[in-house]
């Protein structure tokens, strides 16, 4: 059995399982999460002496936006990850070429993952909307966890595989 071929295929369904239960929780479960996102864009929980404050948007179609935004993304991490993981299914007793090249899929999917965690949340919700002030409204170790999580399994999925022993 080609170990590291479904190890690789086996993490890539693992990231797209989260990534299609967090996608549809926040479709199924729009307020709460809503509510999060809302305020994270509100700023209205971050130090009432902050000077960052000028960035905040109380605009509900932005808001509404931002968050659909953000539920297509996970969506679309699923389903790139979940087809790319079906890809390497299909390709894990296929020479080594061919099995290198089945994971473009995966890859897109999970560097799109990585974008949304690192950039949407970390960098955008934490450090422009200043999320990581709020005790009540901060998702940062969260999306951190997430964002290193996809990290290392597409660092191991990038790694080039090799011929199957026979």
């Amino acid at each position: 059995m080609p170990i590291l071929r479904l190890s690789k295929t086996a993490l890539t369904a693992a990231i797209a399982l989260y990534a299609s239960l967090v996608a549809f929780g926040n479709i199924t479960d729009y307020g709460t999460n809503f509510a999060f996102v809302q305020h994270v864009f509100m700023m209205d929980t971050v130090f009432p002496t902050a000077t960052t404050r000028y960035r905040a948007i109380d605009m509900p179609l932005i808001h509404n936006a931002g968050y659909i935004a953000i539920i297509a993304a996970e969506t679309l991490t699923a389903i790139l990850c979940w087809w790319g993981a079906f890809r390497l299914w299909r390709h894990r007793q296929a020479p080594a070429r061919d099995f290198n090249r089945a994971k473009t899929v995966a890859i897109l999917g999970l560097t799109l993952g990585f974008l949304v965690w690192q950039v949407a949340f970390m960098s955008i919700g934490g450090e422009w909307f200043g999320m990581w002030m709020s005790s009540q409204w901060n998702g940062i170790e969260s999306a951190f966890r997430v964002f290193i999580t996809i990290l290392a399994v597409l660092v191991f999925v990038v790694l080039a595989d090799r011929e199957l022993d026979a």
